[in-house]
């Protein structure tokens, strides 16, 4: 083994890593991300079983799922950089022990509070695995072509965790517990480590970003005070003063975060990159679409086993309509960007939302399941044409130093959009049940499917501003402005 190691070190001194070599890294990456991914989606379908076991509230399910989304948020580019600091190699390894454990004590949690609490930590071992893999894989593979292709199976790694994840969770939950979509992910973080150890090259990067703990606190207060806000505005009364005090130290916790970060030379979040249109449009994408996405599983996840009283196998079978949709409009969409850009993607995807968003106002207590399966159908092809636009409207234009703390941004999108997607939906449609969520959910339902499609209609609308010359010439001015300044803030 030490032998091994002594070689490998060799060959990514002299970057001659074999093809061998670099395959397993990305291999590797990609499972953790993988297992990342899952646990976002899975879970879903384990909600109705965790309710009962646990005796869950449907505020306590929907921290379950916040909880995770939120806290990997907050930290995703903290991860990122830890690793470029500390050595990637290292930080990888500590995320998937931290993942692991915190599985474990997930699938142990005797009450929902010990669960939400289990579900914080294992987003802590997220945020190191999601950014600092991609920075393994951009490190690893020096080729150009070669490095694209890499990052386009990593990023549909991470689609098809969240596809496939009802699926899986579904099988998981009917067979064996909701307990086993926590188990699952122990013998992975264990293989994975093992890879991670024989295979993977140790690597910093030249200049390390510094640390900003002041604005990492700003982002952290921001989405937990904002979440919590939405969450509990219904059960607790919109006007209560914990629900507004909230409020409030959200929207002071924006300000000050706008005010600090500008002054920082190295911010945690770079205000100047959103004088990039494409740049900002991504943000927003990402935020849009992942929010009607995380809502989108929320919701019919309890619809399929609440109201149609479906077991979770089969209400997660339901769902592969949107995951093969995903699955197979992923990569056309990634060659559309490469062929004629981000516009045509990205009307694709803003229709398939709308459409799919309009068809799901339809769903009643006794709708036919060969509807029900097209409604999710086109909207899995309205998600799997949205990934590749965002990230690469994210990178494009940036100089090559600043794109992967624009791909941590973007991907920070995706999180809060999720987070914020569980919540605010969640919010809307419990407002409308006045019974129990069996007999009132479908009609509760419909005014979260007509803001879905207006998510859609956002879409269709920055399609067009972030693809024009207007667009593109921000995007060359901020990098210039950028490359100038080389890394001071210059407001």
């Amino acid at each position: 083994m030490n032998a091994a190691r002594a070689a490998l070190r060799a060959r990514s001194a002299d970057g001659t890593l074999t093809r061998r070599d670099r395959l397993v890294i990305l291999a590797t990456c990609c499972l953790s991300l993988f297992i990342v991914g899952l646990d976002v989606s899975a879970v879903n379908v384990a909600l109705p079983s965790i309710s009962s076991d646990l005796g869950a509230t449907p505020a306590q399910l929907q921290w379950v799922l916040d909880a995770y989304a939120l806290v990997i948020a907050s930290l995703l580019i903290f991860g990122g950089s830890l690793g470029d600091r500390l050595g990637r190699k290292r930080i990888f390894q500590v995320g998937l022990v931290t993942f692991g454990v915190a599985s474990v004590l997930c699938s142990l949690a005797p009450t929902p509070e010990v669960l939400i609490g289990a579900r914080m930590l294992q987003a802590v071992g997220g945020a190191m695995l999601n950014p600092v893999a991609l920075s393994i894989v951009t490190n690893v593979f020096v080729d150009p072509r070669e490095r694209a292709q890499a990052i386009g199976l990593w990023g549909t790694a991470f689609g098809m965790s969240l596809a496939f994840g009802p699926v899986v969770g579904g099988a998981l939950v009917s067979g064996i517990g909701w307990e086993a979509i926590f188990w699952l992910n122990v013998p992975v973080c264990l293989l994975a480590l093992g890879l991670t150890m024989r295979f993977v090259p140790e690597s910093r990067a030249e200049h390390a970003r510094r640390a900003d703990p002041v604005g990492q606190v700003l982002i952290l207060t921001l989405l937990a005070t904002l979440t919590f806000a939405i969450i509990e505005g219904r059960p607790q009364g919109w006007t209560s003063p914990g629900v507004l005090t909230c409020f409030a130290v959200s929207a002071g916790a924006f300000v000050a975060m706008i005010a600090y970060e500008s002054r920082r030379e190295e911010p945690l979040l770079d205000p100047r990159f959103f004088r990039s249109a494409p740049f900002s449009s991504s943000v927003a994408c990402a935020v849009i679409a992942f929010a009607a996405t995380g809502g989108f599983l929320f919701l019919n996840t309890l619809y399929l086993q609440e109201v149609r009283e479906m077991s979770p196998l089969h209400a997660g079978l339901m769902t592969l309509p949107m995951a093969a949709a995903s699955v197979v409009c992923a990569p056309i969409a990634g060659r559309l960007v490469g062929d004629r850009g981000a516009r045509t993607p990205m009307v694709i995807g803003g229709v398939g939302m709308v459409a799919g968003a309009l068809m799901l106002t339809g769903l009643g207590n006794d709708t036919s399941l060969v509807y029900v399966g097209g409604a999710y159908l086109v909207f899995g092809l309205g998600f799997g044409f949205l990934n590749a636009p965002i990230t690469n409207g994210a990178v494009s234009g940036m100089p090559r130093t600043q794109a992967g703390l624009a791909s941590a941004m973007a991907s920070t999108g995706r999180q809060v959009g999720t987070a914020l997607g569980v919540a605010v939906f969640g919010a809307v449609a419990f407002a409308g049940i006045e019974g129990s969520v069996a007999d009132g959910l479908a009609a509760a339902a419909r005014p979260v499917w007509l803001i879905m499609a207006l998510c859609g209609a956002t879409v269709l609308v920055l399609a067009f501003v972030s693809t024009g010359a207007w667009a593109r010439g921000t995007a060359a001015r901020t990098r210039e402005r950028i490359e100038s300044t080389s890394g001071t803030w210059v407001p």
